[in-house]
C-alpha cells in the first residue's frame, strides 16, 4: 500500500473512532434518559393512579440528541490538556459574550474544534497527492483551519452581539428613566426591563434577566450585574452599571444623571457618525476617480479622438 493509502486509511480510523465517541456519548444519553424515567416511576406512590397524569415532556428533538451528543464528546476532554491547549481566555472570553460559557457550551465548543479539525483533514488527504514538505504543510494547514474555524465564527457572532448591544444601550437609558420617572424603584426597574421589556432589548434584556435570577438566588446586585458591565466591553454600559450599583447603594435621584447621561451617549454617536461620513467621502473620492473619471475622459475626448484618426487616415 502506498504512503497515501496508509495516511488516508489512518485518518479514516481516526475519525470512526471520534464518530464512534459521539455515538456512544448520543446512545447513553438516550440510555440514562430511559433509566431516570424508569426510576421515577418507580418511585411514584402507589395511591398516585387516580391522581392525574402529569404533563408530558415534549419529544426531544434530531437538534438536541446531536447536541448533547457533541457535549457528551467534548466533556470527554474536560479538565485535560487538550481544553488547556484549545480553550485560550480569549476563547473563554467569546464564549461568556456570546452567552455559552456553560459546561455543555464549553464541551460542544471544543467537540466542535476537534470534529472539523478530523474532517477537514480527512477532506484534503483524500483530494491532495502531494508529497514531502508540501504535504507536511497541507496537513498542518488543514488542522489550523479545522481548528481555528469555530473560533472565527464565534468572534464573529461575540461582534455581532456587541453591535447590537451598543445599538440598544440609548434605548435601555430611556426605559430607565421612564421607570423611574412613574416612581419605581431601581430593583423594581431591573426586574421590569428584564420581565416584560425583553423584548424591546433582546440581548440587554435576556442580561438583565440572568442578573435578576442571580440577585434572587442570593447573590448581591453587584456580583449579579459583572456580567452585564464586562463582558461586552462596552465603556458605556460599564459606566451604567457604576451608576445603577451607586443608586442601588446610596439611593437619591436618578432621573438627572441618566438624561445627561443620555444626551452625552448621543451626542457622542453623533460625532462617531459624522467622522465616519466624512472618512466615506474621501473614500469615494478615490473610487470616483478611478472609476469615474476614465469614463469621463473617453466621452470627452472620445469624439475628438476619432476626428483626429480619421484625419491622419485622409492624409495617408
Amino acid at each position: 500500500m502506498s504512503t497515501n493509502g496508509w495516511w488516508i486509511a489512518t485518518l479514516l480510523v481516526l475519525a470512526a473512532g471520534v464518530g464512534l465517541l459521539g455515538l456512544r456519548g448520543w446512545v447513553l444519553s438516550g440510555r440514562e434518559q430511559r433509566h431516570r424515567d424508569a426510576l421515577q416511576a418507580a418511585l411514584r406512590p402507589r395511591d398516585a393512579a387516580g391522581a392525574p397524569a402529569p404533563a408530558q415532556q415534549p419529544p426531544v428533538s434530531l437538534r438536541q440528541r446531536w447536541l448533547a451528543a457533541v457535549a457528551a464528546l467534548g466533556q470527554r476532554f474536560n479538565g485535560g490538556r487538550i481544553e488547556a491547549a484549545l480553550l485560550a481566555p480569549e476563547d473563554r472570553l467569546l464564549l461568556d459574550q456570546a452567552g455559552w460559557n456553560t459546561n455543555a457550551g464549553t464541551a460542544i465548543f471544543l467537540a466542535l474544534r476537534l470534529l472539523i479539525a478530523v474532517a477537514t483533514l480527512v477532506l484534503v488527504l483524500a483530494f491532495n497527492h502531494s508529497t514531502g514538505f508540501s504535504r507536511a504543510m497541507v496537513i498542518f494547514g488543514a488542522l489550523a483551519f479545522g481548528i481555528l474555524l469555530p473560533k472565527f465564527a464565534l468572534r464573529a457572532w461575540a461582534m455581532r452581539l456587541r453591535k447590537q448591544v451598543s445599538a440598544e444601550l440609548p434605548l435601555l437609558i430611556d426605559l430607565l428613566r421612564l421607570l423611574q420617572g412613574v416612581g419605581f424603584s431601581m430593583d423594581q426597574s431591573l426586574q421590569t426591563l428584564g420581565d416584560k421589556l425583553r423584548n424591546a432589548i433582546p440581548v440587554l434584556g435576556r442580561e438583565i434577566h440572568q442578573a435578576n435570577i442571580a440577585y434572587m438566588h442570593g447573590r448581591s446586585r453587584e456580583q449579579s450585574l459583572r456580567r452585564l458591565g464586562e463582558s461586552f466591553d462596552d465603556e458605556d454600559l460599564r459606566s451604567l452599571v457604576q451608576l445603577i450599583l451607586q443608586v442601588h447603594a446610596h439611593g437619591g435621584a436618578v432621573q438627572e444623571p441618566l438624561r445627561q447621561f443620555s444626551i452625552r451617549l448621543r451626542e457622542q454617536r453623533r460625532s462617531t457618525l459624522k467622522e465616519k461620513v466624512g472618512k466615506l467621502s474621501v473614500k469615494m473620492t478615490v473610487v470616483m476617480m478611478l472609476t469615474l473619471l476614465p469614463a469621463l475622459m473617453l466621452v470627452l475626448a472620445g469624439p475628438a479622438i476619432i476626428a483626429l484618426a480619421s484625419a491622419l487616415t485622409k492624409l495617408d
